[in-house]
């Protein structure tokens, strides 16, 4: 990209403040549509050309494969060797590639944040600039992978064949970690969350926090940005509040050319740090303490190697504390079975800890941490921190370290959540180097890959991510045809059968997020307006119970649920993962039966609150059929009430019974249930409905008969006032009157 050219067209180094609606525009056409378009169409054609030559490559090694397990006679160890000095070259280039599209891709995110700061009064591009960037695959890992992987298998066959110590076939996905004497190949991946992506607090699971350093070039930055050979971070590490005097660890992780790590630590109090950055103190007291221990010698030298490598790293490259990154863990493994770890990290918040500026130090330069934030034993959000001196990551962090045991192939659930839409891969996410380039963007001049894949939504359709899935594994299984066949193994290909189709078919995925959509939904890094929020959330309310929210069919008949995805649960039987067992016994099951008095005593308040409806419902029928003895309607009124609050007494002991026995059972079901309260509500509203055609409609019905008995009855008292004698007795009135007022009725 020609930066001084936009650098230029900003005219950054005049004093002139205008910048009008023709200046954006030519800045925005030269960024986008001249300057990207340029560096995208390059990266690709030279990309295209890379994967050509490995093609190629790999025809004239798949040449040389040995036919029905007998070598081919005329073959040499030259035409390896020259294979391998193409794949050299090659993958040099590969390098050479990557390094062009991080460093064109730094140089458009530092563009047009000098254009924002200089002339973003009304114009804001950042967003849009990083939201193309997302979508051009020439700073995206996923894009150089399997070109690497492809080179990795060639390496291995082209190797083996030298008599060459060949290293293992790793995936760049993964990355290899030793600790405590084990090997373990690590995954890293993004997961969406709501929680972490509207910034809310999560309790319950302990709060780590890591302080790195750094010195003021950011060089262990740059180190792992780069990629360079051993590359080092180091941290302090404790969990919870630092005031509750935690155990504080410090640690070196480094990480090798073959993209393995090794860690180191060792335990430190509080007061000791200070002096250790310092060179000041060596850790005399905790030496002395395992010698009088009579810990063998052995371990007390390791632990004086560590201590003083650590120490000497610190002081020869002039670290400091420069970022803390605070975090909630949550770690699952099997009991006694550490083949499989995994650990999801929410509510992730990056924090300055640097004092780079002595005239503005975010940390005091004589303590190790800041002490406005542990002193006050402030928490997730933050809230009280300086924004600018804050970063909160919008998704959580999920880490997979599978045990390497000689056994390449992982559990089968394991590959399935690898590859399913529910995660997005992140290899080689580091907390360290994403708290630095979010807060220290004007220090540094490297930015790392999946920065702006960060800005946008990471969720996918289960059907596309099945289908790309689907595509990676044949792609994949056709790189390994060279190393079966050289390695006289079947190959994968033969055994390889693409599905038709994802379990979960077309995805519920597709109807959700074009829901949200049509309600105006967006995820909250577009930056709406608050207004704009509370109105989205009033449409996405609206839009959850058309999709079959609390009060719908499927709420109320569950297992009767029409959707895909219900259909697909109910015809899917559950394969267990290799040595899991179906329990007999769920844990929540076991140990003695302990309830809190607020459950029996919300049950037994929602039954008192049927029998109220009961007694209410009751008294009010029998009061409407005494006084209507002679009156069809209200008698019939009566009885249909009476009916009622016989079915409401009988529902809420029924209820009642039941959701004791769920208490007493440790049932995982819902207590809720709308069948008896939506029966009550209709037979009311049918009942209050046909007493007010009974009653209030019936002198419109029958009009006629109704103005007669009302004269006859007038006529009837003017001549009783009269005194006629004409006039019937006032029984025989009285006779009459109710005979017609029956007979009418």
């Amino acid at each position: 990209m020609d930066y001084a050219k936009l650098k230029g067209m900003l005219r950054e180094d005049e004093d002139d403040p205008t910048w009008t609606e023709d200046d954006e525009n030519k800045f925005c056409d030269e960024t986008l549509n001249v300057q990207l378009e340029k560096v995208a169409a390059f990266q690709a054609e030279t990309f295209k050309a890379l994967e050509d030559r490995a093609a190629k490559t790999g025809e004239k090694l798949r040449d040389l494969a040995p036919e029905d397990g007998a070598k081919k006679g005329d073959i040499t160890a030259g035409r390896f060797k020259e294979i391998e000095e193409e794949l050299d070259g090659i993958t040099n280039e590969t390098k050479e590639l990557k390094k062009y599209s991080n460093i064109n891709y730094t140089g458009f995110l530092k563009i047009v944040k000098k254009h924002d700061r200089k002339r973003g009064n009304h114009y804001k591009i950042r967003p849009m600039v990083q939201l193309r960037l997302s979508k051009r695959a020439f700073n995206s890992e996923e894009g150089y992978a399997p070109l690497l992987n492809k080179l990795s298998m060639m390496y291995y066959v082209v190797r083996q064949q030298l008599d060459e110590a060949p290293e293992p076939i790793n995936s760049a996905d993964a990355q290899s970690e030793t600790q405590n004497g084990e090997r373990y190949v690590a995954y890293k991946f993004l997961v969406y969350s709501e929680q972490s992506s509207k910034g809310l607090d999560s309790q319950g699971d302990p709060t780590l926090n890591s302080l790195y350093f750094d010195n003021p070039d950011f060089a262990l930055y740059n180190q792992k940005v780069e990629r360079q050979v051993d590359a080092s971070s180091i941290r302090i590490r404790w969990a919870g509040q630092l005031k509750e005097s935690p155990e504080l660890v410090i640690e070196q992780k480094i990480i090798h050319q073959n993209g393995s790590s090794e860690e180191r630590r060792f335990p430190i109090k509080e007061k000791y740090i200070q002096a250790f950055i310092k060179g000041e103190y060596k850790m005399e007291k905790s030496i002395q303490k395992m010698e009088r221990q009579g810990q063998p010698e052995a371990k007390v030298a390791e632990f004086k190697n560590t201590v003083d490598s650590l120490q000497k790293f610190i002081l020869d490259n002039d670290l400091q504390p420069v970022l803390r990154a605070n975090y909630t863990r949550t770690a699952f493994q099997k009991p006694q079975d550490d083949k499989v770890r995994m650990s999801i990290d929410t509510s992730l918040a990056f924090i300055r800890e640097d004092a780079i500026d002595a005239n503005r130090p975010c940390r005091a330069p004589n303590n190790w941490h800041r002490l406005d934030i542990d002193n006050s034993a402030m928490e997730y959000p933050f809230s009280n921190i300086n924004q600018g001196e804050l970063s909160k990551f919008p998704y959580a962090l999920l880490e997979i370290k599978v045990k390497e045991d000689g056994i390449k192939k992982h559990p089968q659930w394991v590959d399935d959540l690898m590859s399913s839409h529910l995660v997005h891969k992140a290899p080689r996410f580091s907390k360290f180097v994403h708290g630095v380039a979010t807060l220290f963007e004007d220090n540094v001049n490297n930015l790392p890959f999946w920065l702006s894949e960060v800005e946008t939504d990471i969720r996918k359709d289960p059907q596309a991510a099945f289908e790309a899935e689907e595509e990676r594994k044949a792609r994949r299984a056709a790189d390994e045809q060279v190393v079966g066949s050289f390695l006289g193994t079947s190959r994968p290909s033969a055994s390889y059968k693409a599905a038709v189709s994802s379990p979960m078919a077309k995805s519920y995925m597709q109807e959700r997020m074009a829901a949200e959509a049509s309600a105006g939904r967006r995820s909250n890094f577009t930056g709406k307006s608050k207004s704009q929020n509370a109105a989205t959330e009033d449409n996405e309310g609206e839009t959850s119970n058309r999709n079959g929210g609390y009060g719908t069919l499927s709420s109320v008949f569950p297992s009767f649920s029409l959707s895909r995805y219900a259909q697909a649960r109910r015809e899917k039987t559950v394969q267990l993962p290799p040595g899991v067992l179906k329990p007999t016994q769920l844990i929540k099951d076991s140990g003695p039966l302990k309830v809190e008095p607020k459950v029996w005593l919300a049950n037994e308040r929602t039954y008192l609150k049927w029998q109220h409806i009961c007694f209410l419902l009751g008294s009010f029928a029998i009061v409407l059929s005494n006084t209507g003895s002679h009156d069809s309607v209200r008698l019939a009124m009566g009885i249909t009430y009476l009916v009622v609050s016989v079915f409401a007494a009988g529902w809420g002991y029924y209820m009642h019974r039941t959701r004791r026995e769920m208490i007493v059972a440790r049932s995982g079901k819902d207590f809720d249930n709308l069948i008896g309260p939506m029966i009550v509500s209709f037979a009311l509203i049918i009942a209050l409905i046909l007493n007010f055609v009974f009653k209030a409609c019936y002198p419109f019905l029958f009009n006629d008969e109704w103005q007669g008995f009302t004269d006859t009855k007038i006529q009837w008292r003017e001549a009783l006032d009269r005194n006629n004698s004409d006039a019937p007795s006032n029984s025989t009135a009285e006779s009459m009157y109710e005979g017609m007022r029956t007979k009418l009725l």
